[in-house]
């Protein structure tokens, strides 16, 4: 009886370590998100990089604009939605999920956002 107690406990162990590593981010660049946009989309991702821009406080969410020296032109920058903020020049860490195609309305357009966001200061 208690071997069978053992081996049920160590099968649960080992499910709930596969569902918990399946669940984490997968840490990308901002070029690679970028870059593989469409296979990302509704994916969670990890990232690090620059605060170059903020808009808080729209439509009940903040703006933040990173980049981490990846990719160039369009590709060379992200905007991440959040809850949380931080300051142009800070170090970052965002965990958030890749959408594409997000219409706010009244112009505010994107064809790639980091939604959802959990931001770290660094």
């Amino acid at each position: 009886m208690m071997r069978k107690s053992i081996i049920a406990l160590g099968t649960l162990l080992a499910l709930t370590m596969a569902a918990g590593s399946a669940m984490a981010a997968e840490r990308k660049s901002v070029e690679e998100v970028n870059k593989h946009m469409q296979a990302l989309s509704g994916q969670q991702v990890e990232l690090r990089g620059e605060v170059t821009k903020v808009n808080n406080g729209i439509m009940r969410r903040n703006f933040i604009h990173i980049k981490d020296g990846t990719g160039s032109g369009n590709s060379s920058s992200l905007i991440v939605t959040s809850k949380d903020t931080a300051e142009i020049g800070q170090k970052i860490k965002v965990i958030g999920t890749v959408k594409l195609g997000t219409d706010f309305g009244m112009g505010y357009t994107y064809p790639l956002l980091v939604e959802n966001s959990t931001i770290t200061v660094e």
